[in-house]
Parts: C-alpha cells; structure tokens; sequence
C-alpha cells in the first residue's frame, strides 16, 4: 500500500519556488528590493524565533501591520509552522481590534512600528497574551511625527531573526488546519471571524493565479495585506512575480509608480479608482506596462467603469466575492465594452468551479431575471465562523453560502448584485436598491461618485440619504438631483436628503465607509435639504 502523499503548505510551494532567481527582486517598498533569496531566508529565520515562542499548530498571531516586507514574511513564518494568523484592520477602533484580538485568543501579537501607540493600547484592553514582538525598532519618520515609539512593548522580531539560521525549516501544517481567521464586518457587534484551513488556502492561490494570469507579472499592492490584496500579493509571488508596496494610497504615488516599477497588475476599488481618473497627473503618466487592472468589492458606476477603459485600454477585470466564498464570479477585459453599460453592469459570470443560485426568502430557487438572494456553493466556501455555530448555520446551509447579497442571473449566465440584503432601504410602498440609485446618480453629468443609505425617521421608516461628489466645473443642487431621480427613476427613489463633499469618508480596504454615513445622517436629525 502506497503512503499519502506529503502535504506541502503554501508558504513551503512559494518559498522554494523563490528559489528558481535567488537574485530576482520580489517584494519592493520605496527604495527597499528584497531579492529572492533575502526574502526566503527572512521567512525562515523568522519561523525559528516564533516556534521558540511557542507558535505552532493550534495557535493564533494577530497582527497589527501595515504594507510592510515583513508583513507577507511574517505571515508565510506563521503559517509555515501550522499555526495560524489574524489580521487586524488598520483602521477599525480600539475597542472593535481588543474584542478581535480578544475573540481569536491571541497567543502572540507581531506589531508594525508604526502602529506602536495602538498596540499599547490594546495590550492595555486585552487580557494578558504570551508574547508581543515588535517588526523591527521605531522609524525615523515616526519619531518625527511624534507617534508613540516601541519601547518596552516588547522583543524586536527583526533583531532576534537576524541571530537565527536561515536554512529551510519543515512545515508543520496539515490539509484541515487552521490557516487564518479574517474577521468580516466587526465594526458593530461581535466581530465574524471568517475560518479558513490550509486547503481552501491551497485551492485559492491557485484559482487567484487562473484568475490574475501572466508571467514576468509586477503587482503594485496599496490597498491593506489585511484584504484580498494579500491573496493576490500571494499568487504573484507562487508566479515568481513581484510586488511592489504601497504604504497608503495616494493617487499621484499611484500613477509614479506605476510608470516607474512598468506595472503589469494592480487591484483597486471602484473609490480609489475614481481618485486615479479624476487626478491632474493621470493624463500624462505611462500607464502603458498595465497588462490587468482589477476592480471591485464594492459596487461600481458603468459611466466610470466606461472612462477608465477609456483611458487605460482594454485591462480593465471584475471580480466578485467574499471572504466567506472566494471568488464567485469575473467580467473579463474582453467584456468591458463603453457602448454595452448593461453588460458593466454585471459582474460578470461565475469562475470555473463555482455554482450559483439566486433564491427567495423560503429557500426557493429563482428563476432566470428574479432578484433574489445570492447563493454560492464551491470549494472556495469557509469552513464556517469562528466560535459562532448560529451564525454559521445560518449562512451555510445543505453545501450552499447565503451571501447575504441581492442579485440576479440573465439568461446568459451573467451575474447581476443588486444590493446587500441589510442596504436595502425599506420605504413607503416598497424598497430601494441604494447600487441602483447610486448607478442612476452617477450619470449626471455633474456626479462624479456617491453613495447612497438609509437612515431611520421619527416615523420609523428609512429616508433616502444621498452623499454625492460632484466635478467643480459643473453647478448642481440638491434640488437639481433630485428632480433628475424623480424623472428618471419615480418618486420612490427620490433622496430625502442629499450633501455634497469633496470626498467619500472610506472603510480600511476602500469602500464607502456608509456606517458612518448613516451615523452622520441620523445626528443630523434627518433635517432635509
């Protein structure tokens, strides 16, 4: 009888893939290029000072880190061992990362400098965790802004992984382990920390590089490693790509960059995509080396869509999905026709080896051109919640994932999200799909991004409360728009209540940010403009 065949995680594939071009540069961060081989050996020597520490199958490290080498090595060292990590999300308050940290029983916590002032925080709100190691000692540019400096939070990782081996270490990790917890939502109630296992790990940096092809690729990464950026950052790196980091998005950075590093891959919302087209700098870059430019996570506007293939070509990619799914659906650049906005509208049809149904509230499946609810079944779908079987009874059901989103299938297979079960706003005499409203707003001429939400009257019922980005050079009103909705989508979708700014307040990974849209709405008393 034949012995099973080793498992071979997906930290051990990527790094000994690393070795094919030991010199090749892989991780690039402003001036820094970490080759091939600095890379692996970081990864490893890292992996010792962590099993020293007690990190192994079984045991969680949180992370609280920004667009930094270390941070993909410091994952790769985690996972190597069969333990698994959670990434905290940057910017979601003190109080929301303790319960977090709290909830996936932190054994060791890893710490950009950066965040220094709030990692102490945290470790004052946390119970008490075995170790907090430090990504190296406090930057000059943080002791210059005067952010809080490490000192005393605990060990410099850095500094003990450059007194360690860096020859290969085994991986410790098996098929059905736990290989992340990633929290989705969290910024109200108790977080849902999404369970992944080192399989599901395996079968998606494969479909991630089906889906983000192309050899000799160069991925500029500026959204949070704590989003889908990482998974990306992951199959380019399996591909013997290289990823170019970005601290923060800044859009003319973006474009200099681009131009610079001759990008071939990048991922951005459909916000920060926006900020890109409409920056003075965009019409003079060479965005020429872009091979793909992926988008979505949020709904997009066809109009905007339509101008970015116009300006950077045919590279334009949908995709679909979520954390608890995977990948479910892509509009490829062949599909990015400017004279099809219905096709644009889609988002596209399902990858390869995903099944989906759109049902009723009974469970009933939809026919073709009915909204109904968003059902995915794949051996992408989570193993479920963490500590949570309600929930995840709830949301997986006989193989299928209830997505919690809104959409429908067209008699050519293309998938169409209409809403978010809980965006939708619940009116007199019926309801409004805020992506509607927000997809008919952006083709006013003055409209250049908006967002749209429901916030709760005296009555009880929800208004309609619209923010809305307009281009200087075109007046408008509130007024204005509003008679533009009534006319063009009837009364029920008239806003209540519309304000102007220069920019959508942004969640950590780019979305509009319409929890605190609503707070701001409803603190306004719902007073009409």
């Amino acid at each position: 009888m034949s012995a099973s065949p080793v498992f071979r995680n997906y930290a051990e594939i990527i790094l000994d893939g690393l070795n094919d071009e030991p010199g090749h540069p892989v991780v690039v961060a402003g001036t820094r290029r970490l080759t091939a081989a600095e890379f692996r050996s970081l990864v490893y020597r890292m992996a010792r000072v962590l099993r020293e520490r007690g990190v192994g199958p079984g045991r969680t490290v949180t992370l609280l880190c920004g667009n930094l080498p270390e941070t993909i090595a410091v994952r790769y060292a985690v996972n190597l061992l069969g333990a698994h990590f959670n990434h905290l999300y940057n910017r979601l308050g003190t109080d929301v990362q303790a319960a977090m940290m709290a909830d996936v029983e932190t054994h060791a916590l890893v710490v950009d400098p950066r965040l220094a002032g709030r990692a102490a925080e945290l470790i004052r709100a946390v119970p008490p965790m075995a170790h907090v190691l430090l990504l190296g000692d406090d930057p000059e540019d943080v002791r210059a802004r005067g952010d809080s400096t490490p000192g005393g939070l605990g060990d410099d990782l850095l500094a003990l992984a450059g007194k360690q081996p860096g020859a290969p270490l085994p991986s410790g990790a098996r098929p059905d382990d736990l290989c992340f917890i990633r929290h989705s939502g969290g910024t109200t109630g108790h977080p849902k920390g999404v369970r992944s296992t080192f399989g599901r790990m395996q079968a998606g940096i494969a479909l991630t590089r089906q889906l983000f092809s192309g050899t000799g690729r160069r991925d500029l990464v500026c959204t949070p490693l704590s989003h889908a950026a990482g998974f990306i950052a992951d199959g380019t790196l399996s591909a013997g790509g290289t990823v170019v980091l970005h601290y923060a998005f800044d859009p003319a950075d973006i474009l200099a960059t681009i131009e610079r590093e001759r990008i071939t891959n990048m991922m951005l919302l459909p916000p920060l995509l926006y900020q890109l087209l409409d920056h003075p700098d965009v019409e003079q870059a060479d965005t020429s080396s872009l091979r793909q430019l992926t988008y979505g996570g949020t709904p997009s506007s066809p109009v905007r869509i339509s101008e970015a293939v116009r300006r950077f070509g045919p590279v334009l990619q949908q995709g679909y999905g979520q954390f608890e799914a995977g990948a479910v659906s892509v509009l490829s650049a062949a599909e990015h026709d400017p004279n099809r906005p219905d096709l644009l509208r889609t988002a596209g049809r399902p990858v390869p080896g995903v099944e989906v149904e759109i049902r009723d509230e009974a469970g009933r499946v939809l026919p073709v051109g009915e909204v109904g609810e968003i059902c995915v079944r794949s051996e992408q779908v989570m193993e479920g919640y963490w500590k949570s079987p309600g929930l995840t009874a709830q949301v997986l059901r006989d193989g299928w994932l209830h997505t919690g989103d809104l959409g429908l299938l067209d008699a050519h297979g293309y998938l169409r999200v209409v809403d978010r079960i809980r965006d939708m706003i619940v009116v007199v005499g019926g309801h409004v799909y805020t992506t509607e409203l927000e997809d008919f707003l952006n083709t006013h001429p003055a409209v250049r991004q908006s967002a749209v939400y429901g916030v709760k009257g005296d009555s009880g019922h929800e208004r309609v409360h619209a923010t809305v980005c307009t281009d200087p050079a075109v007046a408008v009103t509130a007024d204005d728009l509003r008679t533009w909705v009534s006319e063009g989508r009837g009364a029920m979708y008239e806003p209540d209540h519309i304000d102007f700014t220069e920019a959508l307040p942004l969640t950590d990974a780019g979305k509009p940010d319409k929890k605190l849209l609503r707070r701001r709405g409803a603190q306004a008393g719902n007073q009409l403009t």
